[in-house]
């Protein structure tokens, strides 16, 4: 079936996909809250707990990054599973595995410890972004994904606009409770809800549009209709196969971006905190609740800007320029860091270029990689992401124990974030693939 044009029926089409979104994104947004939660909330933690174990900005870094490691270690199986038993088994087994991980950190009393839980932490939720996006192609064309995307990703800003007023709630609030640390608390009422979640996303959910039993069989057939003519176009040249993919220059810019806003990202969620500490403040609960303003502006930016990339239909200068300014950003921290407001406007233009970028980016792999290449490929793609964000807070870590300040770490976090948004612009000029190996067998 061809993708209808007629007025009527692109408008029922329209009405359809925001049926479609009201099913299934507010679920996974939440999930991916907690997710985020879970991930960065050890930066808040970190303001006690370094000083309960005995940790070094060096311990921290390497432990932070180390989520990274057991993430990328994990990340292609799990998406490879994924296709093979479907969305909501693969949701309901990360995200049971990742809150008993999370809310074990309480239990730590060692720098081992925390190197363990942290590799355990990544491993468990190895997969579910790169699943989520997998998903998303089996359910919205490209045309209309970067608005998906984008409301899917605001969960990184939704969570650190509420993580910070929480977790600095719960850790003044909590301290000393039953003899307990408030950090310790944090973690076991941060991490748990995600255990409760992975068994409403299963029950919630459907693995694709044929299943699921809320929509109509012409609901179903328009769905599928508009994936069906997004494959067939013939303006765009996409593999099926990893073999196809590895002679396309676009696929490796795809993974040059994917390092620096995956890398860049991870560093906004573990350094933030100390960055506003640093400025002059040291009550947690005012740094939880100066921390969630860079979000909440990051949040509105990143909405409207994807909403401008949709009907545009650009992606490659929608998901650079504003990498670029995070940049930017990260290069002006250092001399910003002896004021709170400078502070906070620097971390808002952090915070915003990289929620902004993520919308339109993460559109562009399905014009790249279509079918089984798809799933394992855009794993990859973020697994390579996930490496860059286990060396980068060692990197940044070891700079501070040595120098004893962050500046430096800042300039390394700009250098990633401007160099991926150039390799961007510079490999993904043409809608056709770019061939990075000369001799190709014919079809390829």
């Amino acid at each position: 079936m061809q993708q209808v044009q007629a007025p009527e029926l692109a408008r029922e089409a329209d009405v359809l996909f925001r049926k479609v979104f009201w099913r299934t994104i507010p679920l996974l947004v939440v999930s991916y809250i907690i997710a985020s939660v879970d991930r960065g909330n050890v930066g808040f933690a970190k303001l006690q707990f370094m000083g309960d174990l005995g940790f070094t900005e060096a311990v921290f870094g390497l432990g932070g990054g180390l989520f990274y490691l057991g993430y990328s270690l994990f990340e292609v199986p799990s998406n490879l599973m994924l296709a093979r038993v479907g969305a909501r088994l693969t949701l309901l087994r990360i995200m049971i595995l990742w809150g008993l991980c999370s809310a074990a950190l309480a239990l730590m009393s060692s720098a081992t410890h925390f190197y363990i839980l942290r590799f355990l932490l990544g491993a468990a939720e190895a997969g579910f972004f790169p699943g989520v996006l997998f998903y998303l192609t089996t359910w919205v064309p490209a045309s209309r994904r970067a608005r998906f995307t984008a409301m899917f990703m605001s969960a990184l800003g939704i969570a650190g606009l509420i993580s910070g007023p929480i977790s600095g709630a719960i850790m003044h609030g909590f301290e000393g409770v039953a003899g307990l640390r408030g950090w310790q608390w944090m973690f076991i009422i941060e991490g748990l809800p995600a255990c409760i979640m992975g068994i409403v996303v299963y029950f919630s959910l459907a693995d694709t549009p044929g299943s699921a039993t809320w929509l109509s069989p012409r609901e179903r057939q328009i769905v599928e209709a508009e994936l069906a003519s997004e494959a067939s176009d013939p303006r765009i040249e996409r593999h099926s196969s990893f073999r196809g993919a590895l002679t396309d220059l676009r696929f490796y810019s795809l993974v040059a971006m994917s390092i620096c806003l995956i890398a860049g990202g991870a560093g906004v969620s573990l350094w933030l905190p100390t960055i506003v500490k640093q400025s002059g403040v040291d009550n947690v609960w005012y740094i939880g609740l100066l921390s969630a303003i860079p979000w909440a502006i990051a949040i509105t930016g990143q909405q409207i800007w994807a909403k401008h990339s949709d009907r545009t239909g650009e992606r490659r200068w929608h998901a650079a320029i504003p990498a670029f300014m995070a940049g930017l950003g990260w290069m002006l921290a250092p001399s910003m860091q002896s004021s709170v407001p400078l502070s906070l406007a620097t971390l808002t233009v952090i915070a915003t270029g990289y929620l902004c970028a993520t919308g339109p980016y993460w559109a562009m792999p399905a014009r790249v990689l279509s079918g089984s290449a798809a799933a394992g490929g855009i794993a990859i793609i973020t697994t390579a992401g996930s490496l860059a964000a286990f060396f980068a807070p060692v990197v940044v870590g070891s700079l501070a124990a040595t120098s004893g300040s962050l500046a430096l770490g800042n300039y390394f976090y700009g250098m990633v974030m401007m160099v991926g948004s150039i390799f961007l612009i510079l490999g993904t000029r043409s809608a056709q693939p770019n061939k990075v190996v000369a001799a190709l067998t014919p079809g390829e």
